[in-house]
């Protein structure tokens, strides 16, 4: 499915040219109707000779109407340069050629309206003009066609050029991420809110849940429309009318992006590629204020060149752009910027998000020249070198298909210049440089942990987690560095391999005097003698002891053969009370009834009023 834009002066004849190829008027509005010009956006479509329809997007020429028709032709897939023979190429001809050019629209056709006004003399004279107004454009080698809306000479040459055209443009990419830039909201009687504009990057279906962003509204497609034809699925490049359920025509405004919900987020910072047009009067100094223009939005933005302190006509850039309202874009997106009286120039979105870059930076420089022009195994690199990314979200920044994007990851991870870690929704990809440095990062931390507490077997898993401030990834990155055998973990503390435990005399003077005495009284150890907090658990690490609870601490030893009596006693009884195991084990009421509760809650017996039983056998154990 295509897209066909008009661009050119006003009343050089594109509404006119349209209705007369298509038999429908795009001319909507009562105004325009009673002027003779077309205001807003207007839309038809043309069958063409092999039964193929395009939508033709029709819009305004007025200079004063000019963001109007920047929101018409962003997703178009063919131009229609419209100039009247007799007048020639004007003002706005000019300045829509250049939206066009800047806006990467590669096809293109110049039409010669009211040929029927015109000699033979003035038509060539009028394509000698046009033909040099583009050479040095995109559009250069379009075909020029001359033609008559009122007599019908040419319009079969012109839908014959079109087709030819379209016949050898590749269908738009569907990568699974729709956006429909609303260009207009309205209410039809019976159906609700009707939300209109051109497909992009992926395919609309009926019943389907959808997110309007900005905005933040979330609706369910009730129904869809191509050409008036109501259908199942809108294919990308389509014009659609989206009829949506559960909010009012006044919520969703021109300019909002309806996609599928969780992926998209509107910014307010963007770094771009940014070209100033050649026949510009105006040069472009750092910190300007320009309007801004992409899709259908419109927002004012503060300009920062990261370059030079100016751009002059025809030079380009790289620059930031602080916009004053939040707008829905993606890397690749295009944009033009105007003075209130001129448009100046426009480009390509690089990082739709992005943090404040240091200007003059050859690092900085270097890394969105990679992002604008280099492969996509080096675009990644450049995005991956920000920050580690999830595989949703450098597909997102990267704007690549997953057919570039995968083979692309795959050949990275073996040239061992990218790092995959974890799995699934853990998935992180990051440079192998980004990994040394996260490496690093979480042996100073170590290290530093170890320094302050010497006689500590490690740092708890869980606030190793916490310092690295990486919550949602740090498991992952926790087993690749075990897996690296750079660090150690025993018993829920990680440590580094070289890390050994240093205890000063005192302290070791403790533990051996501590563990002396759970030897002599294993089954009643004196509580007097447990050592520090440190030490308690260094002997937990190292397997020698069982924290029952705060005051009751066992052997290891005399923990397991506790265990192995109560649990034989239990099968063959099949309960235990406590005053039975303070006596078999010749100890205190506080010991047994201590090691019973920690075996209720480990999960090894179940309390049955003032009983024990096996809790495998209690009826809701395993």
């Amino acid at each position: 499915m295509f897209v066909i834009g008009t661009a050119g002066h006003i009343d050089h004849g594109k509404s006119v040219l349209v209705r007369a190829l298509t038999g429908i008027d795009p001319d909507r509005l009562r105004e325009e109707k009673e002027r003779g010009m077309t205001i807003d956006l207007g839309f038809a479509w043309l069958k063409l000779p092999d039964g193929q329809e395009v939508g033709i997007v029709d819009v305004p020429g007025h200079e004063r109407l000019i963001k109007n028709m920047l929101a018409g032709v962003g997703g178009i897939d063919l131009a229609l340069l419209i100039i009247d023979a007799g007048e020639g190429v004007m003002p706005q001809t000019r300045e829509h050629l250049a939206i066009l050019n800047i806006l990467g629209i590669e096809r293109g056709i110049a039409v010669l309206t009211k040929k029927d006004l015109v000699d033979d003399e003035r038509l060539a004279l009028a394509r000698e003009e046009v033909t040099e107004l583009l050479a040095p454009t995109i559009l250069a080698r379009s075909p020029i066609v001359a033609v008559s809306a009122l007599t019908g000479e040419g319009l079969a040459d012109l839908t014959s050029t079109i087709g030819k055209l379209l016949g050898s443009t590749p269908s738009r990419k569907d990568i699974g991420r729709p956006r429909l830039p609303i260009d207009r909201v309205f209410t039809i009687t019976g159906s609700g809110t009707i939300a209109t504009g051109t497909l992009i990057d992926g395919s609309l279906s009926t019943g389907q849940e959808v997110e309007i962003i900005p905005a933040g509204l979330r609706s369910r497609i009730r129904g869809l429309q191509t050409h008036k034809t109501s259908v199942e699925t809108a294919a990308p490049g389509s014009r659609v009318g989206v009829n949506l359920t559960g909010i009012a025509a006044t919520e969703p405004q021109r300019g909002d992006v309806l996609t599928t919900p969780g992926w998209l987020s509107p910014t307010t910072m963007l770094s771009v590629k940014l070209c100033l047009l050649p026949h510009s009067h105006h040069s472009l100094s750092h910190g300007a204020t320009v309007n801004f223009y992409a899709g259908s939005a419109q927002a004012e933005a503060r300009v920062r060149l990261l370059e030079k302190d100016g751009l002059k006509p025809g030079e380009t850039g790289l620059a930031q752009l602080l916009l004053n309202k939040p707008v829905a874009l993606v890397k690749g997106d295009r944009f033009i910027i105007r003075s209130p009286e001129a448009t100046l120039g426009g480009g390509e979105v690089l990082e739709a998000h992005t943090r404040r870059h240091r200007r003059l930076h050859p690092n900085v420089i270097e890394n969105l020249r990679r992002r604008a022009q280099g492969t996509p195994e080096e675009m990644i690199m450049a995005i991956l070198e920000g920050k580690p990314l999830k595989m949703p979200d450098l597909s997102i920044q990267s704007g690549l298909p997953a057919s570039e994007l995968n083979p692309a990851i795959a050949s990275l991870i073996e040239q061992g210049k990218i790092i995959r870690i974890g799995r699934g929704e853990s998935e992180l990809l990051l440079t192998a440089t980004g990994w040394e440095h996260l490496a690093g990062r979480v042996t100073a931390i170590l290290k530093d942990y170890h320094l302050k507490f010497p006689s500590r077997p490690g740092m708890p898993r869980a606030e190793l987690s916490s310092r690295l401030k990486m919550t949602a990834h740090s498991s992952a990155i926790i087993k690749k560095l075990l897996d690296d055998g750079n660090v150690i973990e025993d018993s829920a503390a990680i440590r580094l391999a070289t890390h050994q435990v240093q205890l000063t005399r005192t302290q070791q003077a403790q533990m051996d005097a501590f563990l002396k005495s759970l030897a002599e009284n294993p089954y009643a150890p004196p509580s007097g003698l447990i050592p520090q907090a440190d030490l308690l658990k260094l002997l937990v690490a190292r397997n020698q002891v069982i924290k029952i609870s705060e005051e009751v601490v066992f052997s290891r030893q005399a923990y397991n053969e506790m265990v192995a009596g109560i649990t034989s006693h239990l099968k063959e009884a099949g309960n235990v009370t406590v005053a039975e195991v303070r006596d078999m084990f010749k100890t205190s009421r506080k010991y047994a009834l201590a090691l019973l509760e920690y075996l209720d809650g480990a999960k090894v017996t179940r309390r049955l009023g003032d009983r024990r039983v096996l809790y495998r056998e209690s009826g809701t154990g395993h």
